[in-house]
Order: C-alpha cells, then sequence, then structure tokens
C-alpha cells in the first residue's frame, strides 16, 4: 500500500525516525499530564484553561503521525502527485482547532472577568491532613512542564532538518510551555492572596497565547494550500533555499519566470515560457546551497503567455 517519499539523504531519513519516536514519547507524556491535571482540578479557570491547551498539545504530533503515514500512500489515479501534501493539510488543521478553541477560551475568561464571578479553591484531606487544592493544582502544573519543554527542544532541532512545519510547530508549543505553568501558578496565586480577577486575567492571557499560535499557523499553511512560495519555518517570509532556486534560475535564464511552490517538505519549480533552455533536475539542484534534497521536480510550462502578477488587471468586458 505504501512506498517511500522521494529519496533524501540517510540522514534525513533518521531525523524522520527520530521524529516518530519522539511525537509517541510526547503523546505518552501529554496523556500522563492530562489525566495527573485533571485529578487535581479545582475552581481555578486559568488551571482549567492551561488543562485544555495541554490537551490541545496532543493534536500536533497525532497529525504529524498520521500524515507522515499518508505522505507515503502511492500515487492514484485521482491523486496522481501522491500524497506528499497531507504534511501541509494537516498544519491547516492544527491551526485552525488552536484558534476555534482559543476563541473559546478567551470568550469564558473575559466573561468571567466581565461578571465578577469569584473562584472557590475548597480543600482535601491527603495523608490525614487537609490541603488547599491551589498548591496541588500548583505542583501538577509545575510538573506539567517538565517533559514538553524537555520534548519540545529536541523536536525543535528536528524539525529544522526536515524543514516540516507540523513538527516544528509542535516543538515550539512544548518549548513555551512553562510559560502556561507560571501563568497558571500565578492565576492560583492571585486567589490565594484575594485577586479573585488574577485568576481570570491569566486564564485570558493562556487563551490570547492559543490564539496567537492558531492564527499564525492559518496564515502559514493557507500560503502553502494556496500554492504559494515556500515560507520558512514559523514565518511568512520566504524560504532562503526557495529564493536561492528563482535568484540563480532567473541569473542563468533572463527570459524565463520562476514559479517554486511547496508540496510538504519537498519543493517543486516550473520555468516559463516553454521552449526555454530546460535545465535538468539533477543540475537544478546544484543552484542549492542546503537541503537539495527538497526539490524533486523542475518542470517547464505548456503555456507560454501566463499573467503576470505584477500587471494591472485588465477590465472585464
Amino acid at each position: 500500500m505504501t512506498e517511500p517519499a522521494p529519496a533524501y539523504p540517510k540522514e534525513i531519513g533518521d531525523a524522520l525516525k527520530r521524529a516518530v519516536r519522539l511525537e509517541w514519547w510526547t503523546l505518552f507524556w501529554l496523556a500522563l499530564i492530562v489525566a495527573m491535571m485533571g485529578f487535581a482540578a479545582g475552581g481555578s479557570q486559568a488551571f482549567r484553561t492551561a488543562w485544555i491547551e495541554d490537551m490541545l498539545s496532543m493534536l500536533a504530533p497525532a497529525l504529524f503521525l498520521v500524515s507522515r503515514t499518508v505522505e507515503q500512500f502511492r500515487p492514484t489515479k485521482g491523486f496522481p502527485y501522491g500524497f506528499l501534501r497531507a504534511d501541509s493539510l494537516a498544519f491547516f488543521f492544527a491551526a485552525a482547532a488552536l484558534t476555534a478553541i482559543g476563541l473559546f477560551l478567551l470568550y469564558e475568561g473575559g466573561k468571567t472577568l466581565i461578571t465578577g464571578e469569584h473562584p472557590s479553591v475548597g480543600s482535601i484531606m491527603m495523608f490525614g491532613r487537609e490541603v488547599w487544592m491551589g498548591w496541588v493544582m500548583m505542583a501538577a502544573l509545575a510538573l506539567s512542564v517538565i517533559p514538553p519543554v524537555i520534548l519540545g527542544r529536541k523536536k525543535r532541532r528536528i524539525a529544522k532538518d526536515l524543514c516540516d512545519k507540523v513538527l516544528f510547530t509542535d516543538a515550539d508549543t512544548n518549548a513555551a510551555d512553562w510559560q502556561t505553568g507560571v501563568a497558571g501558578m500565578l492565576g492560583i496565586l492571585g486567589i490565594a492572596f484575594g485577586f479573585w480577577w488574577a485568576d481570570a486575567l491569566m486564564a485570558v492571557l493562556i487563551s490570547l497565547s492559543v490564539l496567537k499560535d492558531g492564527l499564525k499557523g492559518i496564515r502559514i499553511s493557507t500560503v502553502s494550500l494556496l500554492d504559494g512560495a515556500p515560507r520558512k519555518l514559523g514565518s511568512l517570509e520566504i524560504d532562503e533555499d526557495a529564493q536561492a532556486i528563482i535568484d540563480r534560475l532567473g541569473a542563468r535564464y533572463d527570459d524565463v519566470r520562476v514559479q517554486i511552490r511547496e508540496t510538504g517538505r519537498y519543493f517543486r519549480v516550473t520555468m516559463e515560457p516553454s521552449g526555454s533552455a530546460h535545465l535538468p533536475e539533477e543540475m537544478a539542484k546544484t543552484l542549492v546551497d542546503n537541503d537539495a534534497w527538497r526539490l524533486i521536480e523542475v518542470a517547464e510550462a505548456v503555456r507560454d503567455e501566463w499573467p503576470d502578477p505584477r500587471s494591472p488587471a485588465k477590465p472585464r468586458g
């Protein structure tokens, strides 16, 4: 049912295997963290928001593992280019989910601030003593940030080698998880000192962080799905390798326009007008300083006169 993706160096294949292992470990630890925080959940809205964010954090690694499997499917009659863009689609789904939940959490936190609803945190009996649940929640938050931060830093290095946006976003979220933990603990401390609004305020700040990540992801993933020029990881700036191909092909052939787009973590290049000197793919790879494995196609456009995006649109009728 499956076949290898386009050929890549052995070190890239090894990096993909490490990434898959790290994502499985991420799901394992996040499942434990979510269960632990569910046991400790109390009346703090900041804590509940951090808990929901940890649940959301499971989405990116799960989608990475699914897309990694799907992108290896053989091309079919209906999908002659294969399924290499599964990675881009997974990135869009993860970003859309983050945005939706971020908006919901922002609404919940904002409503609490406006209505002035005071949180209530009770106590439980532990080892024969009455313990305030706030301390239990803060301990759970402190423990919850350790595995994601470690895993996030490991995945970030691999994501850069693989040029994988889903993995990079997941790593970025994990590495910054300590900020959510600190915000949650500050909210609970606010309750302890009688500042009821601090809890809702921290919940709003956490939700804004979730919403920011989601909106940024939607913008970047939409560019890829609309065949925009490849972008840097975590940015809307054009990828350096993609720009190098555009500049060097333009310098080699004065009369061609270079079109380049992403297919998952790979590049496809089209030159027009047709009839220009054809540049073999292997020669084109020499134009890339790094990551030449990403260039999987160099083709000529069949249509000679593509509309120039720099020229004004012609009036209809």
